[in-house]
């Protein structure tokens, strides 16, 4: 089954503001090589989400994993992306779509946060 693992972030008007995820996405890819890893946006950047997983699900994909790039579950994780990830359902009913929580409420995440700012505090 071939397997696509789509990051999702906000978007910004300053298209540096996309690198730092530009990094997560190539450091995930050179992990997952079997998976294609790609970068989709909720607004003001491209590609969108809608956009990104159909150009997957046209490359193969049947499984494609959703994995919002977000400190937390705000209105954009909790709406938005409900009604997106809906759509995509009802526009490619053979394709398996996972959706995973923000991932700033995952413990390691939080972690790794926490272990950045305690480290700035001796620097």
């Amino acid at each position: 089954m071939k397997k696509s693992l789509i990051l999702f972030a906000h978007g910004a008007r300053d298209p540096n503001w996309a690198e730092p995820f530009r990094r997560l996405r190539a450091l995930t890819q050179a992990s997952l090589p079997e998976v294609a890893v790609e970068l989709a946006f909720l607004e003001l950047m491209t590609p969108d989400l809608p956009q990104l997983a159909a150009q997957q699900i046209a490359d193969g994909a049947q499984q494609v994993t959703i994995v919002p790039v977000f400190l937390g579950q705000g209105g954009h994780v909790r709406r938005d992306l409900p009604v997106l990830v809906e759509q995509l359902q009802q526009a490619h009913p053979g394709i398996r779509f996972q959706v995973a929580e923000a991932a700033g409420e995952d413990a390691g995440v939080l972690q790794a946060l926490a272990n950045y700012c305690i480290a700035k505090v001796g620097s």
